[in-house]
């Protein structure tokens, strides 16, 4: 795209795209996202197992892109009895709630916590910045537009490699990330997720949802996250930089770290913060 300088000459950038998503189930539209339009199929099935619409890739029948005129359409046609669950789900959310297409029926539903983790792995420090550090090298539409974020998986027996997806959303990267792990038959459990953003309590909800027990991010958690982390049996790990990081909840997911013991963690309590 063209742009002028701060020096007032002419030149072109490369910006990132975002379009509005439709994700369609069973002929029923249930979100609307603003989204980076690329791996959609992956958005569409992590969305569909992060936010409980079904708890397994194959409950999906057919899964198609289909561009519409003011955007893009993902449909999605669920096996039978999934089907019925889910409109049973809907029929639930007539009259009662204020964001239908959010799935949120009360207050206690947006601070959910379906699952439990039981987390399989653990990280070293050393394996923290290594994470960090690819997560950095392979965003290739970062380094080219500046402008989006991603989220990547990382497994301890296989460094070398990280799956990583990236949108100008947090929750559509984790999502696609998700999609992509359920596509390619990876357990959430092997490994932990590393993001650029901050960490909301979506973001643990929804890596608690694949069975993810560890979270690493760049930037700081909420108080609300790390509660739920804490809650939900997840390693959060937060202002991620370098060799340096904090451990907010579960410490026992760090092996070989002296920046905070068990037992002074454990006793850390997150208070949200009051301004008068």
């Amino acid at each position: 795209m063209p742009r002028l300088t701060s020096r007032g000459t002419q030149d072109e950038r490369v910006v990132a795209e975002e379009c509005p998503v439709a994700l369609v189930f069973d002929g029923t539209t249930i979100a609307v996202l603003m989204a980076t339009p690329s791996d959609l199929t992956d958005l569409a099935l992590g969305f569909s197992l992060t936010e409980g619409l079904i708890e397994d890739a194959g409950e999906i029948e057919d899964l198609s892109v289909v561009p519409a005129v003011d955007g893009i359409e993902v449909r999605t046609w669920l096996r039978p009895r999934a089907g019925r669950l889910l409109k049973d789900r809907r029929r639930r959310l007539v009259g009662p709630t204020g964001c239908g297409l959010c799935g949120v029926e009360s207050l206690a539903e947006a601070n959910r916590m379906h699952r439990i983790v039981v987390r399989q792995t653990s990280l070293t420090p050393e394996q923290i910045q290594s994470a960090i550090e690819g997560l950095g090298e392979a965003q290739c539409l970062n380094h080219a537009t500046r402008a989006t974020h991603a989220a990547g998986f990382f497994r301890p027996d296989d460094e070398g490699h990280m799956i990583l997806r990236e949108d100008v959303g947090r929750h559509n990267a984790l999502d696609k990330l998700a999609g992509a792990l359920a596509s390619q038959g990876i357990s959430g459990a092997s490994g932990a997720v590393i993001l650029t953003s901050r960490i909301s309590v979506e973001m643990v909800q929804k890596a608690a949802a694949i069975g993810v027990g560890i979270v690493v991010a760049i930037s700081a958690p909420t108080a609300l996250a790390i509660r739920t982390a804490e809650t939900g049996g997840v390693t959060l790990i937060g202002v991620a930089r370098g060799s340096d990081f904090e451990i907010f909840s579960h410490p026992a997911g760090v092996v070989g770290q002296a920046t905070m013991s068990a037992a002074s963690a454990q006793n850390v309590r997150a208070e949200p913060v009051s301004i008068e």
